[in-house]
């Protein structure tokens, strides 16, 4: 296909030689399979902040760093400048977690570098060549669900020891090849020790989870990895070796039910049910 403006000057520079085509447009970017050299990969173009759709930017990106106090100032001015360089963060902070989280042992796309706002990473397939399927398009037994899901948890577990929540993970930010799950989407990863919001944002991600992979295994609906992981990174003692049981004992409530918590578990429901429906109509639109 004729490459699209925004990656015109990559394969220009020979960094792309070929555009095969568009995989998708979401809600931050459009993703392209794009060839370099003899291999294909993903082209991940980010959207302008006046065209990305992404709710409650600014609760992601507190506790950030940025480099100067100009560039701090320029940010908060709303300056050309400054919202260039809140750009620069968003997308630099993709390429640093999914870095970290290799690292750290999650399995995330390889990176190969971001130039102008141009992500070029690993195109993550099956054995046959094909794109790997979201988890949301996967139908799963009850023993792969509950298996799929503990891997899940560890990985949460690794990316929490090494600082960084998610944000937004669902079945929509999760691909299925041969070897299992493998997280993807993190412009709005935050630190967990530097962002109000961690905690809340940590609970919907792992609550996520365990809400689809328990439509496969019920009893997993039933499991409070949240609250346990959680519980035990404000201690101190988590580690990337925690044991984890999926229980939790809470005090909340003197007969034993956490009535708030089960509120919140519920309204998050429907949240994630109204923008599950939104992503279905902007994926048809597209």
């Amino acid at each position: 296909m004729k490459p699209p403006k925004r990656l015109q000057p990559l394969v220009d520079d020979g960094l792309i030689d070929e555009v095969i085509s568009r995989l998708m447009s979401g809600k931050e970017a459009d993703i392209f399979i794009v060839r370099c050299g003899d291999q294909l990969r993903c082209a991940k173009v980010y959207k302008d902040a006046i065209k990305r759709s992404f709710k409650k930017a600014a609760q992601y990106q507190e506790g950030r760093k940025v480099r100067s106090g100009r560039q701090a100032r320029a940010m908060e001015k709303r300056s050309n400048y400054g919202r260039k360089q809140q750009e620069e963060i968003w997308q630099n902070a993709e390429v640093d977690a999914l870095s970290r989280l290799a690292r750290a042992g999650v399995r995330v796309p390889e990176t190969y570098g971001c130039i102008d706002g141009v992500l070029l990473m690993e195109l993550v397939t099956n054995e046959a060549g094909d794109v790997a399927p979201r988890l949301g398009d996967v139908i799963m037994s009850a023993e792969q669900a509950i298996e799929d899901h503990a891997l899940v948890m560890h990985y949460i577990n690794l990316m929490l020891c090494a600082g960084i929540v998610h944000g937004d993970l669902s079945e929509f930010n999760v691909l299925v090849d041969d070897y299992g799950p493998v997280i993807i989407d993190l412009p709005q990863a935050i630190n967990a020790a530097a962002n109000n919001s961690a905690q809340e944002l940590f609970a919907r991600d792992v609550n996520n989870m365990r809400r689809y992979y328990g439509a496969f295994a019920p009893e997993l609906l039933h499991t409070q990895y949240a609250k346990e992981i959680w519980a035990l990174f404000a201690e101190g003692n988590l580690t990337p070796d925690s044991i984890l049981s999926g229980k939790f004992e809470d005090d909340s409530d003197s007969d034993g039910v956490d009535v708030d918590g089960v509120l919140e578990e519920i309204q998050a429901v429907m949240r994630e049910e109204q923008e599950r429906q939104q992503r279905v109509l902007e994926a048809e639109v597209d």
